[in-house]
């Protein structure tokens, strides 16, 4: 009998092991590691040749993921929204050919069986592709001459099976809307003016880096429609791609063609801090377990204004039917849905950046490129070798002990060579880790690998004490060995910090679209996440700020109370967040 129960629980065991591994939750970490195609004009690499990619687009269609942005001569698909294949394929024909452009600010729309796709376009003879079956590039033409075509469109199904199109991209034309015949695709009727910008009032739609350019208005554009519970949500993207406040915004109404009414809180989406900023011009998209995302745009915008990358965050809709996406500590790791979720409680691992700023050494270096530029948190600036031969390294020193749960590299295109995409791209690399700097050991061992990394996202079999990491080069695709981001997450060996003190907020009086926020430093903190919102349970928008203790916010409504709170964090975790306060 001893023997009989030592045997079943052991087999008791062994099966919660077996459940537990199989129902492991993915994680992935923005930017996506995506092999992102090289710009295609030579006029946007003035500069330097550069990856570039947009206006994203998630599909759920068949079972799988499908995601189309700018330029890509091609698309994604996953089964599970992190293992992504490539599927080249190009979409404008030469007839129809605008100055080199190759399926801009893509819109896709599901009807029944069919996967219909679209680019932007100012002719009125662009196809409308269809395909049954886009696991493969077996795309056929719906419409051969798409008289509704237009730049940066949006498509939608209604409930009713009626179809509909949004479109426009400009800093002083509105969004327009048009219904058009489902079977045929031909036009319904005029268009109809449906939103513009009204950035007097809504301070987050003003242009520029801070939102605070007085010379250019701000750019609306990227249409997209969701209907929930009854409701028609129309979302745009503002101010413009090329600052950290890039958003989307909402406006909801109780018709497809509205009149829409401007949601209380907005922007939406919204990404102006981290490492890589940015969350405009995207899609809000239903998952194969009913939860709701958002993709979007983020910015890089060194060697072009068009230099951006992809990302996506947990969204959905709150019990008032507010519109929301949670950004909070958006470029870190998080978890992937394995079942049905409540996104206002967040999908984020816990594991913390243990580099910020840290110790780097490096083999060598290119000019003004220095080594802590790929620690600085910051994915505009980067770490260069002088060369991009097999053997260039970088060290990273934690500063102690720490336990290492996920790897983030993110390459830099230093002096690359490719224009638009190239077949046979990859990078070649060995991570080791070390607890004393004297013996090392393989971590990540990726010299045999044969796929495109620009963002590489490892998240370890088994976690790792280790207080130093080395990357050595074994093959780049072109360029020197450059990262922008050496990033190493887990939790170190301290206590978290604890709650920040004295948080005020200044608001101005003739200008409240504008304020200021400053507190007290924290003992141990490396940075603060700050959360405000139109209503103190509604805090659904954040800053991530490093090494700083003060912000100046510039994104508010005019005339509008808010409410804000902030934390702080480091390698060992994050700490409870101050009372919510209110501003007149």
């Amino acid at each position: 009998m001893k023997l009989l129960k030592c045997f079943l629980l052991a087999s008791l065991f062994f099966i919660a092991i077996s459940s537990s591994a199989q129902t492991k939750r993915l994680t992935y970490c923005n930017p996506l590691n995506l092999d992102y195609g090289y710009t295609p004009f030579e006029n946007f690499a003035a500069w330097g040749k550069h990856r570039a990619t947009a206006d994203p687009t998630m599909t759920f269609f068949k079972g799988n993921y499908y995601l189309f942005s700018t330029n890509q001569f091609g698309y994604w698909w996953a089964p599970d929204m992190l293992h992504w294949t490539f599927v080249p394929r190009k979409f404008v024909r030469p007839y129809n050919q605008v100055a080199g452009d190759e399926l801009c600010a893509p819109a896709t729309l599901v009807l029944g069986d069919t996967l219909l796709v679209i680019g932007s376009t100012y002719n009125k003879d662009f196809t409308l592709w269809m395909s049954t079956d886009p696991t493969h590039d077996t795309w056929k033409a719906a419409k051969d001459y798409f008289k509704v075509g237009a730049w940066d469109p949006g498509m939608f199904a209604d409930d009713d099976g009626r179809v509909y199109i949004y479109h426009g991209s400009s800093n002083t034309l509105p969004l327009y809307g048009q219904e058009i015949d489902r079977k045929t695709f031909e036009p319904i009727g005029p268009k109809k003016e449906m939103i513009k910008l009204n950035w007097e009032q809504h301070g987050w739609e003003r242009f520029g880096e801070n939102n605070d350019n007085v010379f250019l208005t701000g750019f609306m554009e990227g249409s997209w429609m969701n209907k929930h519970n009854g409701k028609y949500y129309l979302q745009y993207g503002a101010p413009g791609t090329e600052g950290k406040g890039y958003g989307d915004g909402v406006y909801v109404g109780d018709k497809p063609l509205g009149p829409f009414k401007y949601q209380s809180h907005n922007p939406f989406s919204y990404k102006p801090g981290g490492f890589a900023k940015g969350a405009g011009h995207g899609a809000t998209w239903a998952d194969k377990y009913g939860n709701y995302w958002h993709i979007s745009t983020m910015v890089v915008d060194v060697k072009n204004n068009f230099e951006r990358r992809i990302g996506f965050w947990p969204a959905g809709f709150d019990n008032d039917g507010i519109l929301y996406t949670n950004t909070a500590y958006g470029d870190y790791p998080h978890y992937l849905s394995s079942g049905k979720e409540d996104h206002l409680k967040s999908n984020f691992t816990g594991w913390m950046l243990l580099n910020y700023n840290k110790p780097v050494q490096v083999s060598s270096t290119l000019g003004a490129y220095v080594p802590n530029l790929a620690v600085d948190e910051d994915i505009k600036t980067y770490w260069s070798a002088k060369t991009g031969n097999k053997g260039e390294w970088m060290q990273t020193d934690l500063g102690e002990v720490s336990t290492v749960r996920a790897i983030q590299l993110n390459y830099a295109d230093q002096d690359a060579t490719f224009m638009g995409k190239s077949k046979g791209v990859y990078h070649q690399y060995l991570i080791t880790s070390s607890v004393d700097g004297k013996t090392w050991k393989p971590l990540v061992d990726k010299r045999q690998n044969k796929t495109d990394v620009p963002h590489d996202y490892v998240e370890l079999k088994t976690p790792a004490k280790a207080r130093y990491l080395k990357i050595t080069n074994y093959r780049m695709p072109t360029g020197k060995f450059a990262l922008s981001g050496f990033r190493v997450f887990g939790k170190g060996a301290g206590a978290a910090p604890d709650t920040v003190r004295n948080l005020i907020v200044l608001r101005g009086k003739e200008e409240n679209r504008n304020s200021w926020l400053r507190w007290r430093q924290t003992d141990g903190a490396v940075g603060y996440t700050i959360y405000m919102g139109v209503a103190p349970d509604k805090l659904y928008n954040n800053i991530m700020v490093y090494n700083v203790n003060e912000y100046y916010f510039n994104g508010m409504e005019k005339g509008v109370p808010y409410y804000f709170q902030i934390e702080a964090f480091n390698e060992n975790g994050v700490s409870k967040r101050t009372k919510v306060i209110k501003v007149e």
